[in-house]
């Protein structure tokens, strides 16, 4: 066969069959591209990737704030009642006294019973050692310190979450005058009613904390607590108050008050 006729494969010369492999290569290199589409179309597919990425991570963050910080606080907090309760029956008169109680430290449990409401009471308001395990706290330091519910005259102000952290305080705009919150120490059982709420005051607004708290009603010492939250729901710009007068004490031997029975 003479040099440069067509061989085997198909090529009429040898130089041939190179340049039609490359130019398959390039046919199949343009399908490619015809597939992906232009810059444009990559872009917009990578974005499109980066927002329903971004998407399921916000899914998720909200899912555990709204969710599962209520499942984590509320079962801390049940266990810590639990123990609370637990330390008391087992021997109370060994527990320290209230000045020796620690930022953090447990003490009393605060029942809201219209509103299904059993929390423990702690020392402070801190945010991680308090509030977000699902506790409520008790203002006890510096130019915010309040009363004990013990003490003979005062004003026992706590606070607690309005939204996620096991949201203790989330409805007690919903409470009445009259309806019972009792604080459950110890020693004993202290019973307020319900008397008035404030429904939005700045969080700079301290008088609501005093010993007979500006805005209240309170017109002389006395006996009284103070529920406080953040309002509105799911935001801290303001702060709800609720107050209340004690209306009976007794001791934990003589058993629950009525405002707890059944």
């Amino acid at each position: 066969m003479a040099a440069g006729a067509g061989g085997a494969d198909g090529c009429d010369e040898i130089v041939a069959c190179p340049a039609r492999r490359r130019a398959a290569q390039e046919a199949a290199k343009r399908e490619r591209r015809r597939r992906r589409g232009g810059p444009l179309v990559v872009v917009s597919r990578l974005v499109g990737e980066l927002f329903i990425t971004v998407g399921l991570v916000m899914l998720l963050f909200v899912t555990y704030q709204l969710w599962y910080t209520n499942v984590l606080a509320e079962r801390e907090a049940s266990g810590a009642a639990g123990s609370l309760r637990q330390d008391w029956d087992a021997g109370g008169a060994a527990a320290p006294p209230v000045a020796a109680f620690e930022p953090g430290q447990g003490f009393a449990i605060l029942y809201i019973p219209k509103l299904d409401v059993k929390v423990p009471v702690a020392e402070g308001i801190s945010k991680p050692k308090v509030l977000d395990r699902g506790m409520v706290g008790h203002y006890a330091e510096g130019a915010l310190k309040t009363a004990m519910p013990a003490d003979r005259s005062g004003n026992f102000a706590v606070a607690g979450h309005r939204n996620t952290h096991g949201e203790p305080f989330r409805f007690i705009n919903r409470l009445a005058p009259g309806d019972p919150i009792v604080v459950e120490t110890r020693d004993a059982y202290y019973t307020y009613e319900m008397t008035s709420i404030l429904p939005q005051t700045p969080p700079t607004n301290v008088s609501v904390l005093k010993p007979v708290p500006d805005g209240s009603g309170f017109t002389a010492p006395g006996r009284y607590i103070t529920l406080t939250t953040c309002t509105p729901e799911f935001t801290s710009t303001y702060r709800m108050i609720v107050w209340g007068r004690m209306v009976d004490e007794r001791p934990r031997s003589s058993g629950a008050p009525p405002a707890l029975e059944g």
